[in-house]
């Protein structure tokens, strides 16, 4: 069987090398915009912004006036202005609305901000882009050294139930309960846990049944988000009797992440495993397949330019959002081939499934401009500047690393808030650790660590931001509030700032807990 391994990596590397390396991120993206707008003129949303007009433009010999009349003619939106004026007319069942036809299907989504659930359209020519972006980000793996047997071998996804809510004209549920049900007939070969067991719903049942069947597959590839996998790994491990994962996976090669940063969680995720492996980085969002890492020995992600999302970069400035992390009105926004490298940037995203310069929330920094490999930075509302320290989620994880690192400990979640503390302002972290640390000593070095990685919290530090305090939990603590919430599993993940409600819910979950 070794030989189909070895054939799946040389058809690999000729199906690759086809992929966007013969082509500018410019001309990628210009035609990738043009075919949304030939695909979407007829709706309802593509008749109201005149999107036949804008489509003239692509003719004009000035290359970039396409792009000009686009910002003129079609609004920017969040998820609320789009939902408020658009995506509720397709949830009535209303056709041809953002995108040509009906749409089917719904990934529930609440980011990790916001309180309710935001209702995410997913389109089938959304499904098949994501597919397709799927199979790439494997078959891109021929740069890493894998063996070719691993091709061979189970993939474990670790998602959400495929067993969908219906809800009139729609099924809803998480993103990879949905694109999980639609998986090419192929890849059933490799699937796990399979289609009985990913239709659970009870996350607890789920993993459960996972871990009984755990020693009857032979993986070679884990999916999921690093909370999740962890937990699982644990589980089986500690079922099992064994030492490491490799005992009952000795196959285990590669490890495809995304949601959130793998630091925080490499220095105990390690520990399970009997070698090292592969760490492959994906950024795959509710509304898209935007990126994956595409080449080994990197901390970066190179962006999809050529299959059904185009792209804009808002600068992360106060000219452009305020200090809530809401964007302004009229905001700076570039093209792919304007942008800087190591500026910060909210992404601005129109795509198959009917967003329309819809700002995603994240932020992201390119580390090279003609690999178009970018680094996720944060979410626009998932920082900290009460009195102008601009902290980013960015420079929170850096410091935790450097925290884990230097004391030889491992802190698998964190969050902070920031507090009125006397008349002025204080930053209270939370650190999930279940090894043995002083609070205090934690706290004096992850302000020093802040104070070189971020300048005006250096600064801020000696004027209005008074004071830090580091509360340590058991990591339990952290779960057991997501499932209070009900956002266990999939794509759920715990926020790295708390602000407004979900601060004054943390606050009642740990009054009632330790009370």
């Amino acid at each position: 069987m070794v030989i189909i391994g070895n054939l799946l990596k040389k058809g690999i590397r000729l199906r690759d090398s086809i992929q966007q390396e013969f082509s500018t991120p410019f001309d990628l993206q210009k035609s990738t915009l043009r075919k949304l707008l030939i695909k979407a003129r007829r709706t309802q949303f593509g008749q109201k912004y005149s999107f036949s007009e804008i489509l003239k433009s692509f003719r004009n010999p000035n290359q970039e006036v396409f792009y000009e009349n686009f910002k003129g003619y079609v609004p920017v939106y969040d998820y609320n202005s789009i939902f408020k004026e658009w995506w509720h007319k397709t949830r009535e069942g209303e056709k041809d609305v953002c995108w040509p036809g009906q749409v089917k299907y719904f990934a529930l989504s609440s980011g990790t901000s916001e309180a309710t659930s935001k209702y995410i359209p997913v389109t089938r020519s959304m499904m098949k882009a994501i597919q397709r972006t799927g199979i790439r980000q494997i078959l891109s793996s021929s740069r890493f050294d894998i063996p070719a047997k691993t091709y061979e071998k189970g993939m474990l996804m670790l998602g959400g139930s495929t067993e969908l809510n219906k809800h009139g004209t729609y099924f809803e549920g998480d993103l990879s309960g949905i694109t999980t049900g639609q998986l090419p007939f192929w890849l059933h070969f490799f699937y796990k846990p399979g289609q009985r067991i990913a239709r659970t719903k009870d996350w607890d049942l789920k993993l459960n049944e996972m871990v009984l069947k755990a020693k009857d597959w032979d993986i070679g590839y884990l999916m999921g988000v690093p909370a999740w996998i962890q937990i699982l790994m644990e589980k089986v491990i500690k079922h099992y009797e064994v030492d490491n994962i490799h005992e009952i996976w000795p196959n285990l090669e590669v490890y495809v992440h995304g949601g959130v940063s793998i630091e925080p969680y490499r220095k105990s995720f390690d520990k399970l495993l009997g070698r090292p492996i592969t760490y492959i980085e994906t950024y795959l969002a509710s509304e898209g397949f935007i990126a994956f890492q595409a080449m080994p020995n990197r901390k970066s992600m190179r962006l999809v330019l050529n299959n059904g999302i185009f792209y804009e970069f808002v600068p992360f400035t106060t000219r452009n959002f305020d200090d809530d992390g809401q964007l302004v009105a009229d905001p700076e926004t570039y093209m792919i081939h304007e942008i800087e490298e190591n500026q910060e940037y909210a992404l601005l995203i129109s795509t198959c499934a009917g967003a329309w310069r819809y700002l995603i929330g994240d932020t992201i920094k390119f580390v090279n401009k003609y690999e178009s490999e970018i680094v996720i930075t944060g979410r626009t509302k998932h920082f900290l500047s009460l009195c102008g320290e601009h902290l980013s989620v960015d420079n929170m994880t850096k410091a935790i690393e450097m925290l884990a690192q230097e004391f030889d400990i491992s802190i698998r979640e964190f969050t902070v808030a920031g507090v009125p503390h006397e008349s002025l302002f204080a930053h209270h972290w939370y650190l999930a650790c279940d090894d043995n640390a002083n609070a205090d000593q934690l706290r004096d070095r992850l302000d020093e660590f802040l104070k070189s990685l971020n300048d005006d919290y250096a600064v801020e530090r000696k004027a209005a931001l008074k004071e830090v305090f580091v509360t340590l939990l058991p990591t339990q603590t952290f779960y057991d509030f997501m499932k209070l919430r009900g956002k266990v599993g999939g794509q759920s993940k715990f926020p790295r700032v708390l602000k407004k409600q979900i601060l004054d819910d943390w606050n009642a979950f740990l009054a009632d807990k330790w009370k």
